[in-house]
């Protein structure tokens, strides 16, 4: 009884072991561990830390280092490793468009006015800014905005054909064509998304003999601005980006145009 015991231990033992064997062997093998994820190598570049409106002269705390990926780095931004004295160099630049915190700053985007203010630091070579009133009825209803194109438009009485007939006569002409808004009163950009900017005062982007134009007509009647189509400012081209080009466009555009004079009833 004893040795048929014994026996059937000996055939469980070696079932189970067999059992044993074979779910070893059943098993798979662990997966292999997740591979390094590749390194990212970075540049330091100066951003701006807060938003920077237009006009606005940089203070050396406005700028700061930040780590940036190298492979989209814009060889346009300032690298440390390049300029490591970039902030104290920079400062009190001013800004030419709005900066917002955290992006990348690039000198494209500022000017070093060398103690002059925005506006003189952002003219052109040649070109003079000159203001004149203007009113909701003579600025196309504040619709106007800086960086927008208009013309500018002389109302006035004619007396001397008034002498001669008798009769009240207005004569409108155009006496400038195509020139740059820089500003409504002191508003060089949008404020708050806002659309419109009706102000008392457009600074222009003229010639010096376009300012004489704008000073003696502003003598003789009304002034008034006519805003002009997106359209005409995309074109591929004006006359001429040059001073004297621009000059003698407007002269031609005065003889193109001519006047237009109404007669009105005593």
């Amino acid at each position: 009884m004893k040795v048929a015991r014994l026996a059937v231990l000996g055939i469980a033992v070696v079932a189970g072991g067999g059992a044993a064997l074979l779910a070893g062997r059943s098993e798979a093998p662990p997966p292999p561990p997740p591979a390094p994820a590749p390194a990212i190598v970075t540049v330091d570049i100066l951003v701006a830390r807060k938003d920077i409106n237009i006009g606005q002269a940089l203070l050396a705390d406005d700028m700061g280092w930040a780590a940036w990926p190298a492979e989209s780095a814009n060889p346009l931004f300032v690298r440390k490793s390049d300029r490591p004295g970039a902030v104290e160099q920079l400062a009190g630049a001013i800004a030419r468009v709005p900066i917002a915190g955290g992006e990348p700053l690039r000198e494209s985007k500022l000017i070093k006015a060398n103690g002059s203010g925005y506006m003189a630091a952002i003219l052109p070579a040649g070109m003079r800014a000159v203001s004149t009133e203007i009113s909701p009825e003579t600025g196309a209803g504040g619709f106007i905005l800086p960086n927008d194109r208009v013309d500018v438009l002389l109302t006035r009485r004619d007396k001397e054909a008034e002498r001669l007939t008798g009769i009240e006569s207005v004569v409108a002409e155009t006496l400038l064509s195509d020139v740059r808004v820089l500003a409504i009163d002191q508003n060089v950009e949008e404020k708050n998304g806002q659309r419109v900017v009706v102000g008392k005062t457009a600074t222009l982007e003229l010639l010096p003999r376009q300012a004489e134009t704008l000073g003696m007509g502003r003598l003789q009647g009304i002034l008034s601005l006519a805003l002009r189509s997106i359209v005409d400012a995309d074109r591929t081209k004006r006359p001429s980006d040059t001073p004297e080009d621009l000059g003698a466009s407007n002269r031609v555009n005065m003889v193109r145009f001519g006047v237009t004079t109404m007669t009105m009833p005593k």
